[in-house]
């Protein structure tokens, strides 16, 4: 029977599983997507800054809260630096008087700002960060025994810039590809994150804009960094996460699950990305998810979800074990592809997706868009023969 070695596959959405065995392994042009009802997508940011970290402007908590709300965010991370309050974030972002909203889903989190790097925290509810910030200078067994203590999901930030993650990857349940609308700068991300995948480790791919500056209201006064609120703020990129209910505790799980897809800003379309292992003709993977290869094809396809723009031709490029499987020409009001290959019966493999073409406008961050220049979406990989106790 099909198993699924990261997390099962019986969360819902698949009602029936077929032996391999039976399966034909043939492609089906009337093959279905996995049923919608198992989960829903919600958007987010996670990696922002607000007036707790000290080199901020014009960010303060409240006005991250009703800006996420304006473009339609179902969930936000206040991500500060933990080293501008000596790791006390529980009395100053939490306790934040505007940290709070009836309808946005708040994370708890914090930037681990360490001579090593940074590395971001999320939780579905308070933990004791004080006790990670404090051993930020000891070796990386004594850290792991921390984080493990605290049930926290602990994520690599801008890996390959600035104050890059320099603890072991062994760490972390992901890893941040996409770090503000400057795509060109996550060139060398992506392949650290492909080395990761390549040995073995089923890491999550997400974004975060990393912003820092907001826009100035009547009441205050520009700063020199007030131009980067035009470029690069809440959503530049999205991170949208294929979460089982909308809860702080689903999102969290769908992270460490790889049920993960980033786009340009809020506007644009993401992926959705299946495999038909069985044969049936019924999609009964899909990103994050992990199995057994029988040597025999497997049917993929993939979807791009959302406000797709009239008319406008999308590249979609299979990244097979780290390099280009296949490109493919989509268009339409919903996109699609389908692709067959075959998993190697023994060794290892993994898929991944990367979606290009005109980036949707976003007027609130209006400079964005060209920085973003052709990125449009990535998926998470679907694994073959990857360990689950590695």
């Amino acid at each position: 029977m099909i198993y699924n070695l990261k997390h099962t596959l019986s969360i819902g959405f698949v009602m029936l599983l077929l032996n391999f065995n039976d399966a034909s392994g043939q492609e089906n042009n009337k093959s279905k997507l996995i049923d919608s009802g198992a989960g829903i997508w919600l958007k987010g940011d996670l990696h922002v800054h607000s007036r707790h970290s000290t080199e901020s402007s014009n960010n303060a908590v409240a006005k991250i809260i009703n800006f996420s709300k304006a473009v339609k965010m179902d969930y936000v991370c206040i991500t500060d630096h933990d080293n501008h309050v000596n790791g006390d974030v529980a009395h100053h972002t939490w306790t934040d008087p505007e940290f709070k909203s009836d309808t946005l889903l708040l994370l708890y989190g914090a930037e681990w700002t360490t001579t090593r790097g940074h590395g971001n925290v999320f939780s579905a509810k308070p933990y004791d960060h004080q006790r990670l910030f404090d051993v930020r200078d000891q070796r990386d067994v004594n850290i792991g025994k921390v984080k493990k203590s605290l049930n926290i999901h602990l994520s690599a930030n801008h890996p390959s810039g600035k104050d890059n993650f320099g603890f072991s990857y062994d760490l972390v349940q992901s890893i941040e590809v996409w770090n503000s609308a400057m795509w060109t700068k996550n060139a060398n991300a992506m392949m650290i994150w492909d080395d990761m995948l390549s040995s073995c480790r089923m890491m999550t791919g997400r974004g975060g804009s990393d912003a820092h500056h907001g826009t100035p209201t009547a009441s205050e006064k520009p700063s020199q960094n007030t131009y980067q609120a035009a470029y690069n703020y809440i959503g530049t990129p999205t991170t949208w996460v294929y979460a089982k209910t909308r809860s702080l505790s689903a999102i969290v799980d769908a992270l460490n699950h790889g049920r993960v897809a980033v786009s340009a800003n809020p506007n644009s379309p993401h992926i959705a990305f299946y495999a038909d292992v069985t044969g049936t003709g019924k999609f009964d993977m899909m990103m994050g998810d992990n199995t057994v290869s029988t040597g025999k094809p497997v049917k993929f396809q993939i979807q791009l979800m959302g406000n797709t723009i009239p008319g406008e031709t999308y590249s979609v490029t299979v990244i097979k074990n780290g390099k280009t499987f296949n490109t493919y020409q989509i268009k339409g009001d919903a996109p699609v592809t389908t692709f067959t290959d075959v998993p190697d019966l023994k060794g290892r493999t993994y898929y991944r997706v990367m979606v290009e073409g005109k980036v949707n406008d976003y007027p609130e961050v209006p400079k964005s868009m060209a920085l973003s220049e052709k990125m449009v979406s990535l998926s998470n990989p679907i694994y073959f023969n990857f360990d689950p106790k590695f």
